[in-house]
């Protein structure tokens, strides 16, 4: 996985995303960057991101309001498994990387997101 294709695919959809999506997102890819990360985990964190990805959907990502739900669902269980692996070091860069996109993203959003963890 590359990090750069993650964030052109971010880039390019930021507004329809919303900042729980993308932080999640973003958790995901530097824990599986992190050394810490073990394989099983890492697998988990390829799925459901290439899940997010994939053209074939269960429910359309054009569909407004709707089209991000089922994404939404994957990737947060895919990070209620990985949540032992979501040290402070991933949560900084994650949050420094999120400010890159948001100027000012959504805090309550932030914190749902850190509360399932």
């Amino acid at each position: 996985m590359k990090l750069m294709q993650i964030f052109s695919f971010l880039g390019k959809r930021i507004k329809s995303l919303g900042t729980r999506l993308v932080y999640t997102v973003l958790l995901m890819v530097y824990a599986y960057h992190s050394e810490k990360t073990p394989k099983w985990a890492k697998r988990i964190i390829l799925g459901s991101i290439a899940y997010l990805l994939s053209p074939l959907d269960s429910i359309p990502d054009l569909t407004p309001v709707f089209g991000f739900t089922d994404d939404l669902g994957v990737l947060s269980f895919g990070l209620v498994a990985i949540a032992c692996y979501i040290d402070e070091e991933v949560r900084a860069k994650a949050r420094a990387k999120l400010l890159q996109f948001y100027r000012q993203p959504d805090l309550k959003e932030l914190k749902a997101v850190d509360d399932t963890l």
